[in-house]
């Protein structure tokens, strides 16, 4: 009886775990122009509000959320990111740009405090704990680096009104960190199956960091679902990248490129001056053929956690191609089409591998992503050691439509921007329109500014911007350059000092608009006035030895003794004398034997 009951104990707990959690992970795959391939990985994990209070963990990672409850956050969003995202070439931003951080790191939460020094202590314990966590350098992430946005970011969960009045929003970035196989190994540890099944199993770091662009996220917080039903807390993972399919084909033991050889080549017969010996190869993006092994390196090494707790089985791997293309799969795998969204999905078997291959296509059709809402592009001017400026321009392609944002920037606190220099003028208007300019408070319509302290913390300004249909408005500044102490340069000064990109989001046109829309400009190289740091090796060095040579000389003054000749016990100067001229007499004889041979020569 009593095994019994145990029995039925454990299968209701396995039930009331399985009911309040969830995990589900899937692969976007997506050919871009100029022979690129867009990748995107996704990975959620859900678990009771309750349960995560508790400390029982099953698909959240104990790491992180023990973490989290120590710093008391909320809600977490962390970046790590390299490379550029070519919206000219490749249209807009997966995921809305809510995946994608700048240049390095980024991170931002909501933390409870009841001040907001007690905020930032809580802030700090949260930096150091992720750094060790992810093998980042997150504690780096001072007073100067951190900042409070007031419109830019707004929380994603589900807080009550209570709870927010206790919440302190919180950012920082480090746009010198390099992201590397460091922080993808702790990433795939977070993972149910760690990388060793699913679609995790195509993660590899020579492949991941030599993409165009790579982006990885986590994102923690509440979400309630509607109906009255228990909360829930919520952790996203997801990994986007920009492959080049032909640099990704090359094997990793000899990677060098080579001419395609005569026989493989493609040529566009199309052309009126093509002829058997002139070969006009087609456009890469409508010709590469590519798979899952020779992208990624390896095929997909069986599913990870398959089904739901309802036993179906789920869809993790969906591509992006016109309904006329052709795909190979893997044998036994089973396949769903959604023409209208030009979409394909598969579900992967349990324990095989699965494989996919897209062949030669006869049809030339291709998809694109849509447009971007707004190009942006950061930059310096100026010439000098002293002073500089930075321009943005941003572009509205929209022809009917205006466009507002917010404009955020945050500055280190050695460039010290001159706020009366702020000018916003449009260069390009649309065609009905009879001005080509714009005066800075039509554009810009609201601003917070925060200025910078010695040391203490970085300038932070916030910008509602507007900008009309088809047209670019140039955003610019001048900005003095701060003299550092010698202890503050890094290691390689003269490459110069990163200053963070600036986010933009744009604000929804209407109340029907549901998501938020970022992007983020490029970080920027400074450089600062650099001193001379051999000089002062130099002066150590003539100064050492100047101390050395005085301090040898009074020290053998003071410590040695000085006698006579005839003073010390078995010493003879006569002896000495007799040896000099024996040394003496033998010189004579060698000198005058040697004239005597170059005589008779």
């Amino acid at each position: 009886m009593r095994r019994f009951f145990h029995f039925l104990l454990s299968l209701l707990l396995i039930i009331a775990v399985t009911a309040d959690s969830d995990y589900h992970e899937q692969l976007v795959l997506e050919p871009l122009p100029q022979g690129s391939l867009l990748a995107s990985f996704n990975f959620k994990s859900q678990a009771s509000l309750q349960s995560f209070q508790k400390q029982h963990f099953r698909y959240i990672p104990r790491s992180l959320g023990q973490i989290l409850r120590h710093a008391k956050t909320q809600e977490l969003h962390l970046r790590f990111s390299s490379g550029r995202w070519d919206a000219e070439s490749w249209g807009a931003r997966p995921w809305g740009g809510t995946k994608e951080g700048g240049t390095g790191v980024e991170l931002w939460a909501w933390v409870e405090a009841e001040s907001d020094e007690e905020a930032f202590s809580r802030w700090i314990t949260l930096n150091n704990a992720l750094s060790g966590l992810f093998c980042a350098s997150l504690n780096f992430i001072d007073s100067t680096r951190t900042t409070r946005p007031v419109e830019t970011f707004e929380p994603t969960g589900d807080h009550t009104t209570t709870s927010l009045s206790k919440l302190h929003l919180l950012h920082g970035t480090l746009p010198r960190e390099v992201v590397c196989t460091e922080n993808l190994t702790p990433f795939l540890k977070l993972l149910p199956c760690k990388g060793k099944a699913g679609i995790s199993s195509l993660l590899d770091g020579h492949k991941l960091f030599d993409a165009s662009w790579q982006t990885m996220s986590i994102d923690v917080k509440p979400v309630c679902p509607p109906g009255g039903s228990e909360c829930l807390v919520e952790m996203e993972q997801t990994v986007d990248m920009v492959l080049d399919i032909e640099r990704s084909k090359r094997p990793r033991d000899n990677p060098i490129p080579r001419p395609v050889p005569a026989e493989e080549l493609i040529c566009d017969t199309s052309k009126p001056y093509s002829s058997p010996e002139a070969c006009y190869p087609l456009d890469v993006s409508t010709t590469q053929t590519w798979s899952l092994s020779e992208i990624f390196g390896r095929p997909i090494k069986g599913s990870c956690l398959a089904t739901d707790t309802h036993g179906k089985a789920i869809e993790s791997v969906c591509i992006k191609v016109p309904n006329e293309h052709r795909i190979q799969i893997s044998e036994g795998t089973k396949e769903r089409t959604d023409p209208l969204e030009n979409q394909r999905c598969y579900i992967i078997p349990e324990s095989d591998h699965f494989e996919m291959t897209l062949p030669q296509q006869d049809s030339q059709a291709v998809t694109s992503r849509p447009p971007p809402s707004l190009y942006a592009s950061r930059s310096f001017t100026g010439h000098g050691q002293e002073r500089g400026g930075v321009q943005t321009l941003l572009t509205n392609p929209s022809p009917d439509k205006a466009n507002s944002f917010v404009y955020f920037e945050t500055l280190p606190w050695f460039m010290k921007p001159f706020m009366h220099t702020l000018k916003a003028e449009r260069l390009t208007s649309p065609p009905s329109s009879s001005s080509l300019s714009s005066s800075k408070d039509q554009i810009i319509t609201s601003m917070y500014y925060r200025p910078a302290l010695d040391r203490q913390r970085g300038t932070q300004l916030e910008l509602q911007i507007t900008i009309p249909p088809a047209s670019t408005v140039r955003l610019a500044y001048d900005f003095e350059k701060a003299i550092l102490r010698y202890t503050e340069y890094p290691p390689d000064a003269n490459r110069g000092f990163d200053v963070a990109p600036a986010v933009i989001r744009i604000l929804p046109t209407n109340a029907s608009s549901h998501g938020a829309v970022y992007l983020r400009t490029t970080s920027l190289l400074l450089s600062l006035p650099t001193p001379d740091f051999s000089m002062p090796y130099n002066v150590i060095i003539l100064t050492s030895t100047v101390m050395a040579l005085a301090f040898g000389s009074i020290y053998n003054l003071l410590v040695r003794r000085f006698v006579g000749a005839d003073e010390v016990e078995g010493f003879s100067l006569a002896k000495v004398k007799g040896r000099l001229r024996e040394v003496r007499g033998k010189l004579m004889r060698r000198s005058w034997s040697g004239k005597e041979v170059s005589a008779v020569t």
